[in-house]
């Protein structure tokens, strides 16, 4: 029997119902073409009868055998039933028109679930969501079950944007084939659960972190999309105006003592700490790390993950870094008193540490320190900065044009006529490049207090926040929006950015 070339492969699959993609790499066969009731395929071993006669009473077709290479067949298989064969749309149809529907508040059998998501349409959509995901930049996959629907949404710099959705009956199938793929357990759908996937896509290795989370509709999915190609370790990259990089510089190259970055979730704190210790990373210090959880591995530095199941909190873990002898310590965040008071202690023994806390601004962070117990004289010790930032998304390049802004924008912004007259504004008109939305990428915008010895009065006379910012103020820092006011006027964000992340009295 001759052995076909490369060149004789289809360039279109042939279509033959469920036909699993695992059976045909398992068994080294491919589809060729179909005439009839005839079936002809490329076999690596021609003399596998069982799954020639398997094929047979599968398919109800007579099978005509052709010799095939075994890399040839695999890639056939790759190319023809992968990811990138179909659109998003078609998949969605194949996948829709066999499965079975079945109701999320029922009990459903683990095993009839793991065949679900085992059929080929089902792992190519799911194949599909996460390629399209990784293609427009998306940092998140959300499937989210609802009454009529079953909604996938992306977060692309930070909005959630609504992409082709399948059925709603295809969510127990979807949701099922995403939790094998994380090793978690598809029978138990009524508590929330936790995941890891390590994925090759568009030759970069990705981690996807999955969440679960049971809701009256069934269970919602997040995915996670920690691209490590994709995290910036350049401080000058960040967005930090000169001045205040200068100052941050300065300031992380203390000694001892206790850094402090702030903001809402997603407001890029991480990316800026460990932008910050790749920095200060050198042969000479220590750095550890005790985070929840682990998003990035930073070469060079020692990284601990909280486990609260087994006891192993910031606090605790905190404990037991100090006896490692580090010279750098980053605790993910400080949540509680317990935390708080053994992060002081640590920079007040000789150690550079570095957290996060969720206030809305630089000078809220002392004060949320002193309501939970942390002593007044104690902060004012150790505390050196404050970071507070947020994320604006950056005009498309490819797209961008001068606009004039709403006159409510421009009074939101509190602007004088002489600012308005100076300025030239810009925004994105939407193309291919942004996928329509005028935005591609993200910058940071940055407000930082120093922590001198008119703060540190005002920390141990136990100041409101309105106070430590006033007195801050009378410094000349630049606030958060004033530092997005900054972008507008560069031409790298709009007015309507600054005010969306920003917000002041």
């Amino acid at each position: 029997m001759a052995e076909i070339s490369f060149q004789e492969y289809p360039a279109k699959p042939v279509v033959l119902g469920n036909l699993p993609i695992l059976f045909m790499k398992q068994s080294r066969f491919v589809p060729l073409q179909m005439d009839g009731d005839t079936l002809r395929i490329a076999m690596a071993d021609p003399e596998d009868f069982y799954t020639i006669d398997t094929l047979k009473l599968a398919c109800n077709l007579n099978i005509e055998v052709c010799r095939g290479r075994e890399e040839d067949i695999i890639e056939a298989i790759e190319r023809l039933y992968g990811t990138g064969s179909q659109s998003l749309e078609m998949i969605i149809e194949e996948a829709g028109k066999d499965s079975d529907d079945i109701s999320s508040d029922g009990v459903v059998d683990a095993d009839h679930l793991r065949d679900l998501a085992s059929e080929a349409p089902i792992i190519r959509l799911v194949n599909r969501l996460i390629l399209n995901a990784v293609e427009v930049r998306a940092s998140d996959i959300h499937f989210e079950p609802f009454e009529n629907e079953f909604k996938v949404r992306y977060r692309i710099d930070g909005i959630l944007h609504n992409v082709e959705s399948p059925p709603s009956r295809l969510q127990d199938a979807i949701i099922s084939r995403v939790k094998i793929m994380a090793k978690m357990d598809i029978a138990e759908r009524r508590l929330p659960r936790d995941g890891r996937i390590k994925l090759k896509v568009l030759d970069k290795e990705i981690d996807f972190r999955v969440s679960t989370l049971p809701t009256i509709f069934g269970e919602s999915l997040v995915m996670r999309i920690l691209d490590r190609d994709a995290l910036i370790l350049d401080l000058e990259k960040l967005g930090l105006p000169e001045d205040l990089l200068r100052q941050y510089v300065d300031l992380i190259s203390k000694p001892y003592g206790m850094i402090l970055v702030t903001g809402p979730t997603g407001s890029g704190k991480t990316t800026t700490l460990y932008t910050t210790l790749a920095k200060i990373n050198s042969p000479e210090t220590k750095i550890i790390t005790l985070e929840e959880p682990v998003e990035y591995q930073l070469r060079g530095i020692n990284q601990i993950q909280v486990n609260t199941k087994i006891g192993m909190t910031f606090a605790n873990g905190l404990r037991s870094i100090v006896r490692q002898d580090p010279d750098i310590i980053l605790v993910g965040e400080i949540r509680d008193r317990e935390t708080a008071e053994t992060a002081i202690q640590s920079a007040l023994t000789g150690h550079l540490l570095f957290s996060t806390l969720h206030t809305n601004d630089a000078a809220g962070a002392i004060t949320r320190l002193l309501d939970i117990g942390v002593e007044n004289f104690l902060l004012g010790s150790t505390l050196l900065g404050i970071l507070a930032q947020r994320l604006v998304r950056v005009i498309c390049p490819h797209c961008k044009r001068r606009i004039k802004p709403e006159e409510k924008l421009l009074k939101a912004m509190n602007l004088t006529p002489g600012q308005v007259c100076e300025t030239d504004f810009f925004a994105g008109e939407g193309c291919e490049e942004c996928n329509h939305t005028g935005f591609r990428g993200r910058i940071g915008i940055f407000e930082y207090l120093p922590v001198d010895d008119d703060i540190r009065r005002e920390i141990t006379a136990r100041a409101s926040t309105e106070r430590i910012k006033d007195v801050a103020l009378g410094k000349g820092i630049l606030t958060l929006r004033q530092d997005g006011w900054n972008k507008v006027q560069r031409g790298i964000t709009t007015i309507s950015e600054v005010l969306r992340v920003t917000l002041e009295k």
